[in-house]
């Protein structure tokens, strides 16, 4: 078995709440309003130190959707999905995009190691 390598973030990010692993930053979301089969979910543009599971055909509240799950790259744990295309034209807008369900998520923190908690809510605005 090969060694790991993660991608660590800067500012503030979103991380793996099983093993504190990051997996978006702040500063790529796009929505809060979405919605899982667990609860909260948020859009995002890019994540990162994910592993992606084969494409499927998944009928979602918004029609139908080629998505592929998205487990975390270093505990396993399904942490959301990708879509990889829509159909219906309104949700063209989703296409490459990530969801990742609120309950897999540790609360934002920030990254930076040599910032305060007070600096880093200057510096590190979220959107």
């Amino acid at each position: 078995m090969g060694r790991l390598f993660l991608e660590y973030l800067e500012g503030k990010v979103y991380a793996c709440s099983t093993c504190g692993s990051h997996l978006a930053s702040a500063t790529e979301l796009v929505s809060k309003s979405f919605h899982s089969k667990n609860g909260k979910a948020y859009l995002f543009n890019l994540v990162v130190n994910v592993c992606q599971g084969p494409k499927e055909e998944r009928l979602m509240t918004t029609g139908l959707h080629h998505v592929a799950d998205l487990q975390c790259t270093n505990c396993k744990q399904l942490v959301g999905w990708k879509y990889e295309q829509a159909f219906e034209k309104t949700q063209k807008y989703k296409e490459g995009k990530c969801i990742l369900e609120r309950t897999r998520l540790d609360d934002c923190f920030c990254s930076h190691p040599t910032l305060s908690d007070s600096e880093c809510e200057d510096t590190c605005m979220l959107p």
